[in-house]
């Protein structure tokens, strides 16, 4: 059933009210979607990190989910097909430990590779320049290890090394626990979006706001439906190749801080 036989308009009425109100909401994400700002939001949100396995400086879990399109057409169609093979937008978050999306970039094809859109991505730059002090962000192996990013060890060959792997993963986890709830709320990121490539862009901003909000409103999660597959990361799991620096923070973790936490 269409939404236009819901609410009892055309398909054409329907269509314009969809792109209206999605551009509509999509223009609140700098309100409702954004990284700590003050020294007191940011020592927050590392706090609340440091809890989940105490692992120090972390400020966002950052990863990629696809999102379901049609065919966009044209000449570059085909940059949207994704490893999967079906077309897809891969929409790379921040998530806090609330599961409220701190930074959004929805606009890659699904060809793209989750370290692409990290690389041309303003939370990138904002790191590079230090806008949170020195906090940084922790990811899977998909991105490279940088002094702004921290990834677990592909293969890791003593205690400390498993017990840092640990600790990355339960730090995390709140990206991924963030894709569940925020696919299960608006099924429509895990069916598949059906419009125009303009409008499914602002559809997933827009949906990520109304997520936002339903957090602050302290509206329950919605319950789990196993009949709805929701993919939360359709990247091969493929270390991204490290970067030039010599010194990186995982690196400053595994001799410094770790070796701590088996004392």
């Amino acid at each position: 059933m269409a939404i236009g036989d819901i609410i009892g308009v055309s398909k054409s009425s329907a269509s314009k009210i969809v792109k209206k109100v999605s551009l509509a909401l999509a223009k609140l994400s700098p309100r409702f979607i954004k990284m700590p700002q003050t020294e007191e939001e940011i020592l927050k949100e590392k706090q609340a990190f440091y809890e989940r396995a105490r692992l120090p400086r972390i400020i966002g879990s950052i990863d990629c989910t696809h999102v379901k399109i049609q065919s966009p057409g044209g000449a570059r169609a085909e940059m949207f097909r994704n490893r999967k093979g079906y077309f897809s937008i891969n929409v790379q978050t921040v998530a806090s430990t609330s599961l409220k999306i701190m930074d959004i970039v929805a606009r890659w094809p699904g060809s793209a590779h989750d370290q692409t859109v990290f690389d041309n991505s303003a939370i990138k730059r904002r790191l590079h320049n230090r806008e949170f002090g020195e906090s940084i962000l922790i990811a899977d192996s998909g991105y490279a290890n940088t002094l702004h990013v921290i990834t677990p060890l592909i293969q890791p060959a003593n205690d400390i090394q498993n017990v840092f792997n640990e600790a990355v993963t339960r730090t995390r986890n709140p990206v991924e626990r963030q894709y569940g709830v925020w696919k299960r709320r608006f099924p429509i990121l895990a069916v598949g979006i059906r419009v125009k490539l303009a409008t499914a862009l602002n559809i997933i901003v827009a949906t990520a706001v109304l997520h936002n909000i339903a957090i602050e409103e302290n509206e329950d999660e919605p319950v789990d439906d196993p009949e709805m597959n929701v993919n939360v990361n359709e990247e091969c799991m493929v270390e991204a190749t490290i970067g030039p620096n010599y010194v990186n923070a995982r690196d400053f973790l595994l001799s410094e801080y770790i070796p701590q936490l088996l004392h």
